[in-house]
């Protein structure tokens, strides 16, 4: 079987490049696969590939590529969907690459990873391939606007995989889609390289892009109360982002320059997991949380907001580690003040994170994506009949709608204005 997944830039650093890349390489044990990168900025990935997945770039903006210069790519995207928020950094050359690749594509199965990657494979992939959206951001990140325009699209595919059972379920209560399966399938996160934590060091570590909504600003206020009570530890933030000038800022401002910092980008961040005693998450919200997974996979116990909606699903509270209200500093505060002050709980902690990490190993993830490949080719013509019945049903409601509103204007009293001028 041949899988091909689109991607906006395997070049670059960010989760769900680091996802796709373990579930394209679980897969290319038993199967031809290969990644379309709509984007590419640079000569080689920042994340290793491995050697039996095939890379094919769409768009080398690079200044030394061709297509830096080609006019249409300073041309606004026509089917890229406008409300996806990285609409600006797609051009016409994009929509016409995609749509010669799509086109010409002869995959058995063809993933999408974003949600403008997803309205591409709507569009333009051939119907003979199973088509499968995949969603790694939650269903009410996503603006009024798109989430209309998704659901005209997502009721032409096969599949919408999202990574939280939590945000399936939102999904097939808010976008039903008539013969696409909606279901949960986690990420996959394989087994680092490193030995694991041994939960001595007295480090803190967090990783993210340095976003408002990963609540940065809060980890670092509850760790000022860490400080103030054991101040021989310390507080590591891996990213980038927009926020590392605020953020700096408020370390400065708390007097934590000593004690907390901000390291950059790190593109092995298990390496800079198992170096720490304890990881954190702050979050507002998130889709999954894949720094959860790959703190527990390196022995590490996690402390994260109970936000919407993976932690939930992935921390078992008081096993595995710990779950506080979203948006409490001190609650925050407090759990981490707990496990920095008992070893023996947190060494236990980190014990069962490692364990319990072992469901997300890449080869369960794929053999879970071969059932729903296998399980999709054999429902293609009960889907269809589904998928068909409920177009006529939109069909003759957009009917019925029309001609009640034609019925309204026929009988509806004339304007006085009007009847004056009849007199």
């Amino acid at each position: 079987m041949k899988i091909a997944f689109l991607l906006h830039n395997v070049y670059a650093i960010g989760g769900t490049i680091r996802t796709t890349l373990n579930l394209a390489a679980a897969l290319a044990e038993r199967h031809d696969v290969e990644i379309a990168s709509m984007q590419r900025h640079r000569e080689t990935p920042r994340f290793t590939v491995d050697p039996r997945v095939r890379l094919v770039p769409l768009v080398d903006t690079r200044p030394s590529g061709l297509d830096a210069l080609d006019p249409r790519l300073g041309e606004p995207a026509r089917v890229f969907p406008s409300a996806e928020k990285r609409y600006r950094q797609y051009s016409r050359l994009h929509d016409e690459r995609v749509e010669e690749y799509l086109r010409g594509c002869d995959a058995d199965v063809i993933i999408g990873t974003r949600p403008g990657a997803n309205v591409y494979i709507a569009e333009f992939a051939p119907r003979g391939a199973l088509r499968i959206a995949q969603e790694h951001l939650r269903h009410d990140a996503h603006s009024k606007a798109l989430r209309a325009e998704l659901a005209r699209h997502y009721r032409t595919l096969d599949a919408v995989v999202t990574t939280t059972e939590a945000d399936a379920a939102v999904y097939r209560a808010k976008m039903p889609l008539a013969g696409v399966r909606t279901l949960a399938i986690p990420n996959s996160v394989p087994a680092p390289s490193v030995s694991p934590s041994d939960g001595t060091a007295p480090v803190i570590a967090a990783a993210g892009r340095l976003v408002r909504g990963k609540r940065f600003d809060l980890l670092i206020e509850a760790f000022s109360a860490v400080a103030a009570k054991r101040p021989e530890w310390r507080l590591r933030i891996y990213g980038g982002g927009a926020e590392q000038e605020r953020l700096q800022d408020l370390i400065d401002r708390l007097g934590l320059s000593e004690s907390a910092r901000l390291m950059g980008p790190h593109p092995s961040i298990e390496a800079e997991f198992a170096k720490a005693s304890l990881v954190a998450v702050a979050s507002d919200a998130e889709s999954f949380g894949m720094t959860i997974v790959e703190a527990m996979r390196c022995g590490v116990p996690v402390v994260s907001t109970n936000c919407p909606l993976g932690p939930a699903e992935i921390i078992e509270e008081g096993v595995t580690g710990r779950l506080v209200p979203t948006g409490d500093k001190d609650a925050l505060a407090a759990a981490l003040l707990d496990l920095v002050e008992d070893a023996p709980a947190r060494r236990a902690m980190g014990a069962a994170a490692l364990e319990a990490a072992r469901a997300y190993d890449p080869e369960p993830i794929a053999l879970r994506y071969e059932r729903l490949f296998e399980d999709l080719a054999a429902s293609r013509l009960p889907r269809a009949w589904r998928r068909g019945r409920a177009a006529a049903r939109r069909r003759a409601g957009r009917v019925a709608r029309r001609w009640l509103a034609a019925a309204r204007r026929a009988t509806r009293p004339a304007a006085p204005a009007a009847r004056a001028g009849r007199l």
